[in-house]
């Protein structure tokens, strides 16, 4: 056993000690302490939980996007960093993007074109591009099939980015193809 395993161990015994003499110390019976004990134990079970299931708590409390097919919409709520995202079959894989309307086209991350099936190591990285982090390469792509709900695209062109980008990004040569986007306070619709 090593120097920091039996510190580590002497602090656990003191420890339990301290906690021990309390609980025997305490003068309003051992019914009431035991009672008291156990509470403690499930406050820090529950939070024990709830850290541990907050992110699929919160993607079932979070609204997410509703497609109208019948009345040709699109509904996306605005995310608690303010931005909308959209997930879109890409190759029959499911991608999430960021909306952008900054952005003059489809631009994928290199991790998401690999999932839509363009092999990143194969692509000719010729074209630039300037970011809000600066000058990136880009390499243009043809995508076979975007879809989004009953709505389908084919022969979509987009980039791939060949620097770091955590989210692909829905930018204007898809959204283009909506004959209507408006955007209100906490949602925005793309109509055909």
């Amino acid at each position: 056993m090593s120097d920091l395993q039996i510190g580590h161990l002497a602090y656990l015994a003191l420890l339990l000690a301290v906690v021990g003499y309390a609980f025997v110390q305490n003068r309003q019976g051992l019914n009431k302490t035991l009672q008291q004990a156990a509470l403690w134990g499930l406050i820090f079970l529950g939070a024990i939980a709830v850290f541990g299931l907050w992110d699929d708590i919160r993607q079932t409390v979070r609204p997410s996007q509703a497609v109208f097919a019948d009345s040709g919409r699109v509904e996306v709520p605005r995310a608690p960093d303010g931005h909308f995202y959209l997930t879109l079959d890409v190759n029959g894989q499911p991608l999430r993007f960021v909306v952008d309307t900054g952005a003059t086209g489809v631009v994928l991350s290199r991790a998401d074109a690999a999932r839509a099936g363009l092999d990143p190591e194969d692509l000719m990285f010729l074209g630039r591009a300037m970011t809000a982090n600066g000058e990136v390469r880009t390499a243009p792509v043809r995508l076979d099939r975007m879809t989004l709900g009953g709505f389908t695209e084919t022969d979509l062109p987009a980039w791939v980015n060949e620097g770091e980008l955590e989210t692909s990004l829905l930018g204007m040569t898809y959204l283009d193809r909506w004959s209507r986007i408006e955007i209100t306070s906490d949602r925005m619709v793309l109509t055909r």
